[in-house]
């Protein structure tokens, strides 16, 4: 729910949280519009491959690294790429347990 509360108040957009895997380390969140879409204009042919949205698995993998939290973000589906919805990947490259029981 906070990460929910977060995505609204920072960039006015509403994520849902989807789990991927049975282990618990990954999920996925699907944005119902991309806030990006805005600021992109169309890019040239040569230049098709770029991926602005980008920027946001960066925000997201920097704010869990600051909480000690190692993840791979990845964009999975992009609205401006003409996937149906907005889909960021992330993968905990290690439980918070783990990390825990290394501190004692």
């Amino acid at each position: 729910i906070l990460l929910q509360v977060a995505f609204k108040m920072y960039l006015g957009v509403t994520a849902s949280v989807s789990c991927s895997s049975a282990a618990g380390n990954e999920f996925s969140l699907i944005l119902d519009k991309n806030p990006l879409v805005d600021f992109v204009e169309e890019l040239p042919a040569e230049r098709a491959s770029l991926c602005y949205c980008n920027l946001l698995c960066g925000v997201i993998r920097g704010a869990l690294e600051m909480v000690h939290l190692a993840a791979e973000v990845t964009f999975l589906q992009d609205r401006l790429k003409g996937d149906a919805v907005t889909e960021i990947g992330i993968t905990f490259s290690r439980k918070a347990e783990d990390r825990k029981h290394k501190r004692n």
